[in-house]
């Protein structure tokens, strides 16, 4: 098929200030479909090069006007205030949610193409009228995800699973007991319950976007950091905290932390009221709150390096063979050539 992507977000490290969980995930997504005889074009502009200087032209394609293409994949974009709602020419706008709105006028209601509409930060509507178009189908990274939707997970390379060393990853030298990697949006409460009692008791940093932070002036927060950062943050780090918002605990939505954690022998320690944690994590890793966090890393401290800590390691890399790309990758076929097929034969 030649897809037409729209994501708004970067293929290599993009830039430090500017929120993109995409990165560890989307180039994964975009190899493993080109690797099955895919054509990806690209309807966003290209922020690499523009705004990062990373030029991926010679091995992707970009197009900004309206290039023939059998079916659609969004990466959903929704209304941010002062960001994407403003006039064209306005201070800090951005222009994928009218790129998005041109998209869909021309590709979906004008031509009907099959399209697959992943909503990976859960905002679309549940009454949104996109939904009952009959050559859409949503898509979310949850494992229940709502009403109407599929579940396309964040993929994990299986290459990189299946190099990780349980045993190496356990006798890595990791001089932080505690650290958060991402942004703030609407983990206030997640953060107050889990994180911040046990970073009262051991060693830690955050790093990214947490523009408020007067409730906890005992926390290390370090700001923004580049993306390239954050695998060897991990690689120091002993555990980290799954942080989720509401709306991602009410249907199991694990972003890319988890695996980004994982790979790197960093344990993620999850909350119990987590829909589906006992999928993703071994129960040993699971706490009700934040003095469950800080007794449960006293115990890995205590255990580090040991065959046991491998054994954890190994149970998390074993948990994540849902997130592989090689299941993932046949999800959009699923959902798109069927489509194509049918749209052609009408035709």
């Amino acid at each position: 098929m030649r897809i037409g992507y729209s994501f708004w977000g970067f293929l290599g490290n993009g830039v430090t200030d500017t929120p993109d969980g995409g990165r560890s995930h989307r180039r994964v997504l975009v190899d493993g479909l080109n690797d099955r005889g895919h054509h990806l074009v690209f309807l966003q502009p290209n922020r690499d090069l523009v705004e990062a200087g990373e030029d991926f032209t010679g091995r992707y394609t970009w197009d900004e006007r309206l290039p023939t293409i059998d079916a659609l994949l969004l990466e959903w974009r929704w209304p941010i205030a002062g960001r994407n709602v403003t006039s064209c020419a306005s201070p800090g706008h951005t222009c994928d949610l009218h790129r998005q709105e041109d998209l869909i006028r021309a590709y979906v209601r004008g031509l009907g193409l099959p399209t697959l509409l992943w909503d990976k930060d859960l905002r679309l509507a549940k009454d949104d009228p996109i939904r009952s178009l009959p050559n859409i189908m949503v898509c979310e990274a949850a494992l229940f995800p709502n009403d109407g939707a599929r579940s396309l997970l964040f993929p994990v390379h299986d290459a990189h699973m299946d190099a990780a060393d349980p045993e190496l990853l356990a006798k890595a030298h990791r001089d932080l007991p505690l650290v958060y990697a991402g942004n703030q949006y609407d983990r206030d409460a997640a953060f107050d319950r889990f994180f911040a009692p046990a970073a009262k008791r051991h060693r830690h940093v955050v790093v990214g976007k947490w523009p408020r932070t007067d409730s906890w002036p005992h926390v290390t927060f370090l700001g923004r950091r580049q993306f390239s950062e954050i695998e060897p943050l991990h690689r120091r780090a002993l555990t980290t905290m799954l942080l989720a918002p509401e709306r991602y605990a009410e249907c199991g939505q694990f972003t890319q932390r988890l695996f980004e954690a994982v790979l790197a022998g960093c344990l993620p320690i999850g909350a119990s009221n987590m829909r589906g944690i006992d999928q993703v994590l071994p129960e040993e890793l699971v706490v009700s709150d934040g003095v469950g966090v800080a007794r449960l890393i006293e115990h890995l401290e205590r255990i580090a390096g040991t065959a046991r800590h491998a054994r954890l390691i190994a149970d998390c890399l074993d948990r994540l063979e849902p997130f592989r790309l090689s299941h993932q990758v046949p999800v959009i076929e699923s959902v798109l050539e069927p489509a194509v097929t049918d749209s052609e034969g009408a035709r």
